[in-house]
């Protein structure tokens, strides 16, 4: 096993030199040119896209501040990222004040319509569930109330200076002059042609012509435009009431299906009233102590900070540093399968249920799943969840239980910090790529299908079935890592629930094992859920597989039924150095590479 570890390592280590390469320069921040690291100093951008990136960082040079940058950098997203964020989407927004050095939250998570019933996933014609693909995620049924224009007027008003008005300035920008299609939109596209030709409205939007717009070609959206506009002149009621709330609804209960499409289109429940009672939740983060670190996260309705909390606390239980890195993969790999089975067991929306995320972050609690974990031997997955109303740091069974796993990949990420020192990290989503594939006619953005997030079958004792008002469970997990009390690290990433896994990765490969974080996030991935086998991408099979199966590790190659993509997840983050210093780093290949740059870029 030694001679396999060692071998591990070195092929690791090599594929790492190859994913980061030497930093690049600073690009200009008006051009559209990717560049995965900047180093410098006087705030920082990081997302999957150059105009967002840009337009954040435009922000920071006028004097805005963080939460001013990640609005106008986010709206952008809705922009270049269509399929992936927007206004018919939510998220989680985590926010720490250099003044204070209090980290706080904002819920904009989606919100099932208040006249939702629990049989709404199932076809009435059969009556079993609809299949999840195509019928449910492309549906009216599978939308919920969006939150992310709501957040982000929370998130100005709690924090920023710039008005709305000013915030969605660079977006509408991008918007009328267009961006420049690259190969990532049009395989995105494509991997939703049938899907989008099921909708007229969608059709003529992303497929002109009847195809996906052309590599090279600049891609224009004069309706998201007008929305933005809207947004700017009249305030969350320009699209939480009025004309707006009316063509989301009627876009929901009637979707503008071709007359072509061969694609049962189950429509939704959602009323004018659910948006105009929509409200974003102000929450208090989840913290856990993690050798020597404080690391802030979301909490429940998200699931990240709980699970991402859990697994760190279970790792604290070992001594990694006298660990080989396979050694320590194999650990993460342990602690992430406990952490996903309580996840299952527990974890919902607290408005609905109560959980016990108290005892799911103890130290205490975490030292009795830790001693499931044997040094030498994988664990049989699934593995059961533990008993969080008696433990005392001695190993309990219960019966094996692995819960459904609907949650889909296509999200996104930034992550700002500004001179002053406040940081940014924010998820937000329409869930899978595409969503649920309904543009909004005449309005330039398309609606989530968040709502597959909740169980497709109503279980009375199941955290997560649906309700009328709830939030469906997510893995969103924006992170933020404090050292004496001041930002160490800021990091997050799309990916469903291998979110969660990305974040816990990622922040394995810098405290455990000493990697930088260009390191950090260029290291191939693999993701554990409880489930019999690990989703590894390639490049970890590659360089760990043949050690980890030792150990009795499964591990099969990434990929999903939705795009053509093997990768997992695509994440942005920013470390805090000494005086000020700042690594932004991004993806350098994944999802076609990213973008992250600083206001003022030292030398070399």
């Amino acid at each position: 096993m030694r001679a396999l570890a060692a071998a591990s390592t070195a092929v690791l280590l090599t594929s790492l030199t190859t994913a980061v390469g030497a930093a690049p320069a600073q690009a200009d921040p008006r051009s559209t040119e990717k560049v995965p690291t900047s180093v410098g100093y006087g705030g920082a951008v990081s997302t999957v896209d150059p105009e967002a990136t840009a337009a954040g960082l435009r922000v920071l040079k006028k004097g805005g501040n963080a939460t001013d940058a990640a609005v106008a950098a986010a709206a952008t997203l809705g922009v270049t990222e269509p399929y992936s964020a927007g206004v018919g989407g939510g998220g989680y927004f985590v926010h720490y004040d250099a003044k204070t050095g209090a980290v706080e939250t904002i819920d904009g998570r989606e919100t099932a319509p208040m006249g939702m019933p629990r049989d709404a996933f199932i076809d009435p014609a059969t009556g079993e569930p609809y299949p999840f693909t195509p019928e449910l995620v492309t549906s009216g049924v599978s939308v919920g109330v969006p939150g992310t224009p709501a957040t982000w007027q929370r998130a100005l008003d709690r924090w920023g200076t710039y008005s709305m008005k000013d915030a969605l300035k660079p977006a509408i920008q991008v918007a009328e002059r267009g961006f420049v299609v690259d190969e990532t939109f049009r395989q995105q596209t494509l991997d939703n042609l049938e899907r989008f030709e099921a909708f007229t409205s969608t059709s003529e939007l992303f497929l002109p012509d009847g195809d996906a717009p052309r590599v090279g070609s600049r891609f224009r959206n004069h309706d998201v435009a007008q929305t933005y506009r809207l947004l700017s002149q009249g305030g969350l009621d320009a699209f939480y009431t009025g004309a707006m709330a009316a063509d989301i609804v009627a876009a929901v209960q009637d979707p503008p299906t071709t007359d072509s499409t061969d694609l049962p289109v189950p429509p939704g429940y959602m009323e004018e009233s659910d948006l105009a009672g929509y409200e974003v939740v102000d929450q208090a983060p989840t913290k856990v102590s993690y050798r020597g670190y404080d690391v802030y996260g979301m909490a429940p309705s998200s699931s990240g900070g709980s699970t991402v909390g859990e697994s760190l606390n279970i790792l604290e239980q070992f001594d990694t540093a006298s660990m080989s890195p396979v050694a320590v993969l194999h650990h993460y790999l342990e602690a992430s399968a406990l952490a996903f089975a309580d996840r299952g067991e527990y974890v919902g929306d607290p408005a609905f249920v109560d959980v016990p995320l108290e005892d799911l972050l103890s130290d205490e609690y975490a030292a009795e799943r830790a001693c499931e974990i044997d040094p030498e031997q994988a664990m049989t997955k699934p593995v059961a969840p533990g008993d969080v109303t008696s433990y005392d740091g001695d190993c309990a069974t219960q019966a094996d239980q692995e819960a459904e796993d609907t949650e889909n990949i296509s999200t996104t990420n930034l992550t700002v910090a500004d001179r002053w020192g406040n940081v940014v990290e924010y998820t937000l989503t329409i869930e899978q790529t595409g969503g649920s594939g309904i543009v909004v006619p005449g309005r330039g953005f398309l609606l989530n299908n968040e709502l597959t997030d909740f169980s497709t079958v109503w279980e009375a004792d199941d955290p997560n079935r649906i309700e009328p008002g709830k939030r469906p469970r997510s893995s969103m997990s924006p992170t933020i890592v404090l050292k004496d009390g001041k930002p160490f690290l800021a990091l997050g990433s799309p990916g469903g629930s291998t979110i969660i896994t990305t974040v816990l990765q990622m922040l394995v490969n810098r405290i455990d094992l000493g990697m930088t974080i260009q390191e950090a996030i260029a290291a191939p991935r693999a993701s554990q859920r409880n489930t019999p086998s690990v989703t590894a991408e390639p490049a970890f099979i590659d360089a760990s597989g043949p050690a980890l199966e030792e150990y009795g590790h499964t591990l099969t190659p990434s990929g999903d039924a939705f795009t053509s993509a093997a990768e997992i997840g695509a994440a942005t983050a920013i470390e805090f150095g000494p005086a000020g210093l700042l690594t932004a780093v991004s993806e350098p290949v994944r999802r076609g590479g990213g973008s992250a740059l600083v206001v003022e870029p030292t030398d070399d």
